[in-house]
C-alpha cells in the first residue's frame, strides 16, 4: 500500500483539471500542463481533488502507484507556485550573466560558456555570483539548473565552482608539509 498513493491531490481554486485521451491536462494562473496517464493507474477527478489508485493488483502498477500521484502534484503545484532553484558560483573570477534567452557564463576556461534556456524556464541573475532558475515544469527546471552545475562542479578542497543554495560540500583538509 502506497502511503503517498492514497492521499488524493487537493485541487486550488482557480485552478481546473481535465482527464481526456489518455492525458491529464492542468489549468491554472502560471499556466497549463499536461502529463501521459499510464494503462496500470486509474486517474479520477473527485470533488476538489484528482484520486490516483492502482488499476489492478500487478507488481507495476503498485510500484508506479506513489510516482503518479507525485507527477500529478507536481502538476498542481507547477501551475500555481511554480518551482525555482537558486545555484551559487564560487570563485576568483567567476561570474554569471543572464542574456535574453541565454545565460553567459565565466569559470575559468579559455572560453565564456553560452547556454541556451529552453522554452518555459525563466532565468534571473541578481548578481554575479548567484543563478535563479524558475518555471512551472519541475523536471525542466531540474534539468536546466543540473546542466549549468555541471560545467563546474564544486571542489573539496577550497570549495570552487557552481552549487545549489543549501547544498553541503565535504570539505577535505589540503596536503601536509
Amino acid at each position: 500500500m502506497s502511503r503517498i498513493g492514497k492521499r488524493p491531490v487537493a485541487i486550488p481554486s482557480g485552478v481546473t483539471a481535465n482527464i481526456d485521451n489518455g492525458t491529464l491536462s492542468v489549468k491554472g494562473p502560471k499556466g497549463t500542463l499536461a502529463m501521459g496517464l499510464m494503462d496500470d493507474i486509474d486517474y479520477k477527478l473527485e470533488d476538489g481533488g484528482i484520486s490516483v489508485t492502482p488499476a489492478n493488483d500487478t507488481k507495476r502498477a503498485r510500484s508506479f502507484w506513489g510516482m503518479q500521484r507525485t507527477l500529478v502534484s507536481n502538476l498542481v503545484e507547477g501551475v500555481t507556485e511554480g518551482f525555482s532553484k537558486t545555484l551559487e558560483i564560487t570563485g576568483v573570477g567567476y561570474r554569471a550573466q543572464a542574456q535574453g534567452r541565454k545565460l553567459k557564463l565565466q569559470l575559468g576556461y579559455s572560453h565564456d560558456v553560452e547556454l541556451d534556456v529552453p522554452e518555459g524556464v525563466e532565468v534571473k541573475t541578481p548578481d554575479q555570483t548567484t543563478v535563479e532558475v524558475s518555471g512551472i515544469d519541475k523536471q525542466a527546471v531540474g534539468q536546466f539548473a543540473a546542466e549549468i552545475r555541471r560545467w563546474r562542479k564544486p571542489e573539496p578542497y577550497k570549495g570552487k565552482g557552481i552549487k545549489y543554495r543549501g547544498e553541503y560540500i565535504f570539505r577535505k583538509e589540503g596536503k601536509k608539509k
